[in-house]
């Protein structure tokens, strides 16, 4: 089976919706032309990803992801949307929102390996506001897929406080054939000597987690500062662990690729 995914390395701008859904709808406008059946984005691409004072303008997120969601049934493609949202119980979560090419949402994945300061006294950033759900599948035109959000994948042992549960491998027991994997990397504007050693752990976890359990796996990053080289690469890997489509590691970057089941 064919299944045909576009993905998008965009630039996730922090306390702008508006923004960031002109940039979402662009990427579905090019996904249609490439005639796919799912389009990816990074963690944080709607709502942005900025968690001090808690900035989310949640009405305004709710409000663009459905306006997404009608405009993706418009084009008959499915979507992997990466947002911080509030449900509708008030409990706030970081999601892969799923929708399928009907426009119907499939469910979200909730990230589960938050990250906050290790050695801090209190629960920091996204592990003190947002909460959890229990890993699922999803069904998309036949293919059982899986949703990863950036940490879950790796447990960067610098701000992981919690067990390395080995998700992708949980998500292969259950059946899943893809991951696709939003994320939403850190990237210090003045140069960092050790980015590379980050990207490093980052791109070897993508292979070894795909090899190891036979899957799939889409991954898109932010892009934003243009000016700074992403500490992910984006692309496809196949379950052999070898990348089918490696994206460029700076600036905003678009692909389309089959994948064969």
């Amino acid at each position: 089976m064919r299944l045909r995914v576009s993905g998008a390395q965009i630039n996730v701008i922090d306390n702008d919706v508006s923004r960031n859904f002109s940039t979402i709808s662009s990427a579905l406008d090019y996904a249609s032309a490439e005639h796919a059946d799912i389009l990816l984005t990074p963690e944080g691409a709607l709502s942005g990803y900025e968690f001090e004072n808690q900035p989310f303008d949640f009405p305004a997120v709710t409000q663009a992801a459905a306006d997404l969601a009608r405009k993706a049934k418009s084009l008959a493609i499915g979507l992997a949307l990466g947002t911080i949202y509030r449900e509708d119980d008030g409990v706030c979560y970081n999601q892969l929102r799923f929708y399928d090419k009907a426009g119907g949402h499939l469910g979200f994945h909730s990230k589960i390996l938050r990250c906050t300061y290790i050695g801090s006294p209190e629960p920091q950033g996204e592990l003190a506001m947002c909460s959890t759900a229990p890993l699922r599948t999803f069904q998309f035109l036949g293919v059982t897929v899986g949703g990863l959000l950036c940490n879950d994948m790796w447990a960067n042992p610098y701000c992981t406080p919690m067990p390395d549960d080995h998700l992708s491998q949980q998500l292969s027991r259950m059946g899943a054939k893809v991951i696709f994997h939003a994320v939403n990397g850190g990237r210090d504007a003045g140069g960092n000597e050790d980015e590379a050693l980050i990207r490093g752990f980052h791109e070897s976890n993508q292979r070894f987690r795909a090899a190891a359990g036979r899957v799939w796996i889409v991954t898109v990053d932010n892009s934003f500062p243009e000016t700074v080289p992403n500490t992910c690469t984006g692309g496809i890997i196949g379950p052999d662990g070898k990348w089918r489509l490696q994206l460029p590691k700076q600036g905003q970057q678009f692909f389309t690729a089959d994948i064969e089941i």
